[in-house]
C-alpha cells in the first residue's frame, strides 16, 4: 500500500456521501484502535451531515484515535483542533435545533390544513364502535384483537376510558 503522508491503509466508499450505509467508513471505525491516527481529505468525508460528522469525530476520540484533516490542515488532537471540534459540535447542535423547529412548524401547518400528522390510526371510529359492541357481547380482548387485526396495546389504548 502507498505510504502517502504516512498512511498505511486506505478506506473508501464508492457510494454517494449522502447515503447512510457507508461500508468504507464502517470498516474504518471498526479497524481504528487506540493510538491510531485517521487522516481524512476533509471532515465532510466522515458523515453526511454536520451532526453525523461530529458523531464520527466523537466516536474516534472516545476510542483514543487521533484525527487529522488534510484540506483544512487540522489535527483534532491539538488544542486548536479540539476547539474546532467544539465549534463544529455547537454548529451541529444548532443544526439539529433548526431541523426540529422546522419539522414542528411543518407538522403544525399540516394540522392547521386538516392533514393527518404522524402514523395513520389503525382503528377508525367504526372499528372502535365495533370493538365496544364485541366487548359488550362478552368477547375477550384477544378475540376482539384477532377479529379487528390489531395489537392488544392498540385496543387497550383506544378503549382506555371504557369500563
Amino acid at each position: 500500500m502507498s505510504h502517502f503522508l504516512g498512511v498505511e491503509r486506505i478506506f473508501e466508499d464508492k457510494l454517494s456521501g449522502a447515503r447512510a450505509d457507508r461500508p468504507g467508513l464502517a470498516a474504518l471505525l471498526d479497524y481504528a484502535r487506540e493510538g491510531d491516527t485517521v487522516t481524512v481529505v476533509a471532515p465532510d468525508r466522515l458523515g453526511r451531515s454536520l451532526s453525523g460528522i461530529i458523531r464520527t469525530i466523537e466516536q474516534l476520540q472516545s476510542k483514543g484515535v487521533a484525527l487529522k484533516s488534510i484540506r483544512e490542515g487540522i489535527d483534532y488532537s491539538t488544542p486548536v483542533g479540539k476547539m474546532v471540534a467544539g465549534i463544529l459540535g455547537a454548529l451541529a447542535e444548532y443544526e439539529r435545533t433548526l431541523i426540529n423547529e422546522r419539522a414542528a412548524s411543518a407538522r403544525e401547518a399540516a394540522r392547521a390544513r386538516g392533514r393527518q400528522v404522524g402514523r395513520k390510526r389503525v382503528l377508525n371510529e367504526s372499528k372502535i364502535a365495533q370493538a365496544r359492541i364485541l366487548r359488550a357481547n362478552g368477547q375477550t380482548m384477544a378475540e376482539i384483537c384477532s377479529t379487528l387485526g390489531v395489537a392488544r396495546a392498540t385496543l387497550y389504548r383506544e378503549l382506555k376510558g371504557d369500563t
